[in-house]
């Protein structure tokens, strides 16, 4: 259970976990194909190139990087909101099904 809101949905600890858990895997799955990317072009391509593509290609991992750890942040900030207010349709809807 949430330390803050005892008690809270333990719903949104999961849905929370699981979304942030995503992201990690997004972004390195990002940086895993900027690597391989960068390795497979470098030899055909001359050395200011590459570097031009390294330095570039590691601004956009880096804002990328940041933007997704931002939005875990706002996620974990406001889950309560985010998550509850999902949560509460997904209900409805449920309810509306078996009715």
């Amino acid at each position: 259970m949430n330390k803050e809101n005892p008690h809270a949905d333990p719903r949104i600890a999961k849905k929370f976990a699981g979304d942030r858990n995503w992201s990690f895997v997004a972004v390195g799955v990002l940086w895993a194909l900027y690597a391989f990317v960068f390795y497979e072009v470098k030899d055909y391509v001359d050395q200011q190139v590459a570097w031009t593509l390294a330095i570039f290609g590691g601004l956009v991992l880096l804002f990328n990087t940041a933007a997704i750890l931002a939005m875990v942040a706002h996620l974990s900030e406001e889950r309560d909101e985010i998550y509850g207010l999902d949560l509460h349709y997904i209900d409805l809807a449920k309810k509306k099904s078996y009715s």
